[in-house]
């Protein structure tokens, strides 16, 4: 029961890293004193998904780019880019897999700032980064990381708000782990309503925004978890051909936060709806969550920037029960290992 011990561990891990936030504050001062230009995020798997969670926070709270490295470019090709004036960031929940050190490695050779975000604060990446951000998410032994994304999300976001220097956003991260206990106290549900999708062989995970990510790591879960065929799409890129998949009865994954993208995706989940799509729908607004078959209601108020942190808790919940629905190991997803080195 690991992997479900550690999905409802996650607001004490949320209470625990926000504690740290001086420790923060110092490399961001540090990041704002050498005027760097963007960031060049290296990672792989689940903390892939929190670089892109990255790739939206920064840009629209710090105005930094944001560039997702090609590992390969380091490790097999040999020719590796021009990192003048970047932060390089290698975020891995084990900080030991090769190509991950490799950008990690290069950017400190080319005199870049290199910061280490992991739950392995003595790892080779950690050692091989002039900063490190250990996320103190604790020994995740389930071998689907759940409290160690999570954790690098609000590294993220903790780092973000010490760059902007903003009070409103720092007190709104201290709401974290409320909302998160709030959301957990789904699981009874959750576990009730997975069930009906058992004999389910494919399907679609839809987010946009901040919640691309969401969708990118609730894909991940179900596929590793229960061998779904589950394609993540922003709702944008889903319009531009995939939407032509969607027939009555096919399953769509959504989730439809408050905020600037909501609009957008309520469009395409009346548009699936429309057309017969199996519907469920991770919101905090019922004219999204009316339109669901399975509709799993956010706590109000959570800002967009937040909703990653919370949006993905019950879809790991969900991921959790329908693994045992399918009569499935939830501790051991076959072919899979705790920690994956690849080059």
């Amino acid at each position: 029961m690991s992997l479900y011990l550690e999905i409802l561990e996650q607001p004490a891990v949320y209470q625990k890293l926000l504690a740290r936030q001086a420790e923060v504050n110092v490399i961001a001062e540090e990041i704002l004193r050498r005027r760097l230009r963007y960031a060049f995020l290296a990672a792989r798997g689940t903390s892939d998904n929190a670089a892109r969670y990255a790739n939206y926070l920064w840009g629209v709270h710090n105005r930094l780019p944001v560039a997702l490295a090609a590992p390969s470019l380091f490790t097999y090709y040999h020719r590796p880019p021009d990192l003048d004036e970047a932060l390089v960031v290698g975020i891995s929940q084990s900080g030991s897999s090769p190509d991950i050190l490799a950008v990690v490695r290069e950017g400190r050779r080319q005199g870049c700032m290199t910061l280490a975000i992991t739950n392995a604060p003595g790892s080779p990446l950690a050692r091989a980064a002039e900063f490190v951000i250990d996320v103190r998410a604790g020994k995740e032994e389930a071998i689907a990381a759940t409290k160690s994304y999570t954790a690098e999300m609000l590294a993220l976001a903790m780092l973000s708000v010490a760059l902007e220097r903003d009070d409103r956003h720092l007190s709104e991260l201290a709401l974290l782990p409320g909302w998160a206990s709030q959301v957990l106290g789904l699981d009874t549900c959750l576990a009730q309503l997975a069930p009906r999708y058992r004999y389910m062989e494919h399907c679609t995970v839809i987010g946009r925004g901040f919640n691309y990510a969401t969708a990118f790591e609730w894909s991940l879960k179900l596929k590793e978890l229960t061998y779904i065929v589950a394609e993540p799409y922003s709702s944008a890129d889903f319009m531009h051909g995939p939407v032509a998949m969607v027939e009555r009865g096919f399953p769509v994954l959504v989730i439809a936060t408050n905020g600037s993208i909501f609009e957008s995706l309520l469009k395409l989940i009346r548009l699936l709806h429309a057309q017969g799509a199996e519907l469920v729908v991770i919101s905090d607004r019922q004219e999204a969550l009316e339109l669901a078959h399975s509709p799993i209601e956010m706590p109000p108020g959570i800002p967009e920037w937040l909703s990653p942190l919370i949006a993905i808790l019950p879809a790991q919940l969900f991921c959790y029960h329908l693994t045992r629905a399918r009569g499935l190991d939830t501790e051991s997803p076959r072919r899979l290992r705790k920690v994956t080195k690849t080059r």
